[in-house]
């Protein structure tokens, strides 16, 4: 048997590219910052380990079942994206008016890995929509369902560097940077929940929900 009886590596290429683009490693720095950076080391890597574990859960769930999922709940992506775009809204007004950045409570350290950093900001609606199409295009082959496991991965385990040694920019911009990164993050969270409900909104006009 060839080897892409085992492994598709175009499968694997353009779904790590793909996840990449979507799920941006480096871009999610600030926002983790601005929640948890003025944490301990020691709360920083519980919170990143955290986050990308709730990540790849979600993701491997909707990669195994979001078909099934989706159709049984009467669920499109549309309705997934305006869910996912509220949601980070919420959380993008509470970093800019300064809510978002103060010393939360300790009960509240796996809520925040939880919701907003595992999903929607990690597993979000397009790379659940992303993962979706790929398990499609996979059409039963072992090849194309290996390369997509070893994708998701892969990508996984580059959001968990980028998270986990974050430490290293806390370093260099210290307290009044996070506050300055709190406020960017903001902003740039509020773009791509606009973004998101727009996406939601031409969905449902165009009927593909």
């Amino acid at each position: 048997m060839a080897l892409a009886d085992y492994f598709d590596a175009r499968m694997f290429t353009a779904t790590t590219i793909t996840l990449v683009v979507i799920m941006d490693p480096p871009g999610t720095i600030p926002v983790f910052l601005s929640l948890v950076g003025r944490k301990s080391r020691a709360a920083r890597a519980a919170a990143a380990r955290q986050a990308v574990l709730v990540s790849l859960l979600v993701i491997s769930l909707f990669a195994v079942g979001g078909q099934a999922i989706l159709a049984y709940l009467h669920i499109g992506i549309p309705a997934l994206q305006g869910a996912g775009g509220l949601l980070l809204l919420i959380i993008a007004l509470d970093l800019l008016s300064g809510r978002g950045t103060t010393e939360p409570q300790e009960v509240e350290d796996v809520n925040v890995a939880l919701v907003p950093l595992g999903t929607p900001l990690l597993a979000g609606p397009g790379a659940i929509a992303a993962t979706i199409v790929f398990v499609r295009q996979a059409e039963g082959h072992t090849g194309g369902y290996v390369a997509l496991a070893l994708a998701i991965l892969t990508v996984h385990f580059l959001l968990w560097i980028c998270l986990r040694f974050s430490g290293v920019v806390i370093r260099l911009i210290k307290e009044s940077g996070i506050v300055l990164l709190a406020k960017i993050a903001g902003l740039l969270l509020a773009a791509i929940a606009v973004q998101l409900l727009a996406d939601s909104v031409r969905g449902f006009v165009s009927g593909s929900g």
